[in-house]
């Protein structure tokens, strides 16, 4: 399970880390894809693999408008590939979707780790600074 906010940077060649108490939650594979808000979703490969690509599998081949979301989705994912010192260079499609250029912000959201530019969260969480009010909203998911 990932929760927590930890700050971190590109490095020069465009590779990042992924802060080493959320890494082994990963158990060594992770898949990374766009996300929603212009952040980027890092799922855990047996997760991605078994559940989350389950769901988008029951969804009708040839429906077309439900496949619309499903290929944006799958053609913008990549399997992440670790140096010796556990970074991995961010691709140029996904830095620029996120509008990351150098510092950084990984957010823990559950089931998943969410990798935004520094500015974009600090722009989200200004939009939702009435906290009583985002979390009602969740009231309607029984929670």
């Amino acid at each position: 399970m990932f929760f927590g906010e930890y700050n971190y940077q590109l490095d020069e060649k465009n590779r990042i880390r992924i802060p080493s108490k959320l890494r082994n939650e990963f158990a060594g594979s992770y898949i990374v894809t766009k996300g929603t808000n212009h952040s980027l979703f890092v799922f855990a490969k047996d997760y991605f693999q078994t559940q989350f690509l389950d769901k988008l599998n029951s969804v009708p081949t040839f429906d077309s408008e439900a496949q619309r979301p499903i290929r944006a989705l799958l053609s913008s994912s990549f399997e992440v590939e670790e140096d010796k010192q556990g970074r991995f260079v961010l691709p140029t499609n996904l830095r620029n979707f996120a509008g990351i250029s150098k510092n950084i912000v990984f957010v823990g959201v559950g089931n998943r780790l969410e990798i935004w530019s520094e500015d974009n969260w600090n722009n989200y969480v200004a939009d939702s600074s009435d906290f009583d009010n985002v979390v009602t909203k969740l009231s309607q998911y029984d929670v």
